[in-house]
């Protein structure tokens, strides 16, 4: 059941070999006897892809319920500690303030689990990519991931002082006619996402210009310090660079609105001890640093 969950949810037997640090062949071998024992075909297979057949479908939800229901057995009554790969998948800049200062202790908590920590910044599919979970920015678009909220990240307007003084502060959202910003491309919609500026009362939306735009957060930070226009990103994400007098914060009392922070895992799946472990642990870590940095 696990080999055929695995192949069923990576669409791939070599991926699922990986994952599983099995023989190819020791995986399709284990499919193929599954298949005769049940007397149905499981997978459809082509050259290019492994998908289910209806019957593999059903038969893929209840190993799920199943899979989990043995581990849950399997913890209760041996103590055992998760280990194994485990493969997460976070924003590099966002692991580097809020995740890598406590990782150690999840570490020390759970010595058997080998992490991998890919550092996207935009959509991903888990389940293709053999990834367990995800941290991400952002209200979840992807209805086949669920999770938990870690908490909010304070927004801002910013622009290098050189920026400001050949076009000028503004000091309303009505004042932006003239400038320029550095678009970032949303990863979903292939748009450049506008500025958002929150009164007391309303959200405004303005479209501005851009001549440069970017699909990396860290690139839009750095196009900003060297003068290529406005941007809007977390505040913890330039803290440094307002310090040092790189940026200025911009229509400070017209702030956008505060992101939500998510861990994500895809619904439907097997979801692994070691998975659980990582999310019930990096829950409350993330949320108390998330809440100290709105708070700082």
């Amino acid at each position: 059941m696990r080999i055929f969950a695995r192949v069923a949810e990576r669409r791939s037997f070599a991926q699922a070999a990986h994952d599983l640090t099995l023989p190819k062949s020791r995986v399709s071998e284990a499919v193929q006897q599954l298949e005769r024992q049940l007397g149905v075909r499981l997978l459809t297979r082509t050259t290019r892809q492994v998908s289910p057949t209806p019957e593999g479908e059903e038969y893929l939800g209840r190993c799920v319920s199943i899979l989990a229901d043995i581990d849950a057995a399997d913890m209760a009554v041996t103590d055992s500690v998760p280990h194994g790969p485990l493969r997460i998948d976070v924003h590099g800049t966002f692991a580097r303030r809020f995740l890598m200062p406590h990782l150690a202790d999840f570490l020390r908590q759970y010595p058997g689990i080998q992490l991998h920590i890919g550092e996207g910044d935009g959509l991903v599919d888990l389940v293709r990519e053999g990834i367990d979970c995800v941290i991400r920015v952002g209200e979840p678009s992807d209805s086949g991931l669920i999770g938990r909220r870690l908490g909010m990240l304070d927004e801002g307007t910013f622009a290098s002082p050189g920026y400001l003084e050949e076009h000028g502060t503004p000091s309303s959202p009505e004042d932006l006619a003239g400038h320029r910003m550095i678009g970032f491309v949303s990863t979903k919609t292939r748009l450049v996402i506008p500025l958002e500026f929150q009164t007391s009362e309303e959200v405004s939306i303005v479209s501005v210009p851009a001549k440069v735009t970017v699909t990396g957060a860290d690139t839009m930070a750095c196009l900003a310090i060297h003068g290529h226009g406005l941007v809007q990103v977390p505040r913890y994400r330039v803290a440094a660079e307002l310090r040092d007098g790189l940026l200025v914060e911009v229509l400070p009392d017209f702030a956008p609105t505060p992101s939500p922070v998510y861990i994500l895992h895809p619904d439907g799946c097997h979801v692994s001890s070691r998975t659980r472990a990582f999310i019930d642990w990096a829950t409350p870590a993330l949320s108390q640093e998330l809440t100290g940095a709105r708070n700082s």
